[in-house]
């Protein structure tokens, strides 16, 4: 059961000591929301950003490409660091090549799908993937309330991970606490994107620490 703050929500005029607070708490992935302003309604951040940050940590990074044309960005985003490059099934008409770009470089692939987006729009690349990440709100801004959907998708994707015998990981990312975290983890999900819930608490670090050993719980139970 792996926690995955998204630095989207974390005070970035001071990274260094958000990015600590998360560490100390025992997180375990450092997510990143990578957006153009095209495929999500929303600018980030970008490669250079991310390239600094792995020098300020050894935390593996989660990258999460929503935007388009993202064949043209895969090896930018490659640091020491990074353990997953993770693309939209909505923004690519070759798939199969774009997976097999992101794992030419090292990386694992990942696949995200947008709540409007059926899982079996997956059906053909589940075999190739190492983690689909279920979008429980519509992407591009953070702090959005969790559509309840999102639970039957990550059970069809973790029927469908059993059934063939797979490896992938399920991860959810949008509008994740602990209030949904526990029924998250019934439902199949491995990988909690949390923004919002972990960077605005009043203390991160206790915060996360909390989070964490509740997700442990849930993965005994």
């Amino acid at each position: 059961m792996l926690l995955a703050p998204s630095i989207l929500a974390s005070d970035f005029t001071d990274l260094k000591s958000e990015i600590r607070k998360i560490e100390e708490g025992g997180a375990d992935l450092i997510h990143m929301d990578i957006m153009d302003g095209h495929f999500v309604p929303n600018i980030s951040y970008g490669p250079d950003i991310v390239r600094q940050i792995s020098e300020i940590t050894d935390m593996p990074f989660d990258v999460h490409l929503m935007i388009e044309n993202p064949e043209r960005y895969i090896e930018k985003f490659i640091t020491k660091n990074t353990e997953y490059i993770c693309v939209h099934v909505e923004t690519s008409v070759h798939l199969n090549r774009l997976i097999d770009q992101i794992k030419s470089t090292g990386a694992k692939a990942g696949v995200a799908i947008n709540p409007s987006t059926p899982a079996a729009m997956l059906d053909e690349v589940l075999q190739d993937v190492d983690m689909v990440l279920v979008m429980a709100v519509n992407p591009g801004f953070g702090g959005q309330k969790f559509l309840d959907l999102s639970y039957n998708k990550i059970k069809a994707l973790d029927e469908k991970r059993k059934h063939m015998d797979l490896g992938f990981k399920i991860a959810v990312d949008g509008g994740v606490t602990l209030d949904n975290a526990e029924k998250l983890a019934a439902s199949g999900s491995d990988i909690f994107v949390m923004g919002t819930y972990i960077f605005k608490a009043e203390d991160v670090r206790a915060h996360t620490e909390h989070v964490k050993k509740q997700l442990v719980k849930y993965k005994q139970c």
